[in-house]
């Protein structure tokens, strides 16, 4: 399979996002503002480590918020994301995972 190309014909070689670091993630939703696919979604971390919906009316301690990966297959390579990312959070490969 050959390299992507760009619009005007240079090579362009696509980096995806295939994990996000919940240790390092501050939940600020920068990348998931500059990503129009749905690749990832912001969820609550509550007191055991556990990742749980910020829709749920449980009574639910959130201890903090961290982005995680919701559609790992719409990614598009274009590490939007990652340049937005004040915590540099993300992993990204070439290969898709």
């Amino acid at each position: 399979m050959s390299a992507p190309f760009t619009r005007d014909g240079r090579s362009w070689q696509p980096d995806f996002l295939i994990a996000i670091d919940a240790k390092r993630c501050i939940g600020c939703g920068r990348c998931f503002k500059v990503c129009g696919r749905g690749v990832m979604e912001l969820k609550g971390l509550n007191e055991e480590g556990e990742l749980v919906s910020l829709d749920d009316d449980e009574d639910e301690e959130i201890e903090k918020k961290v982005m995680v990966m919701a559609d790992a297959g719409a990614c598009i390579g274009c590490r939007a994301c990652a340049r937005v990312c004040p915590a540099n959070c993300q992993v990204h490969s070439p290969v898709a995972a």
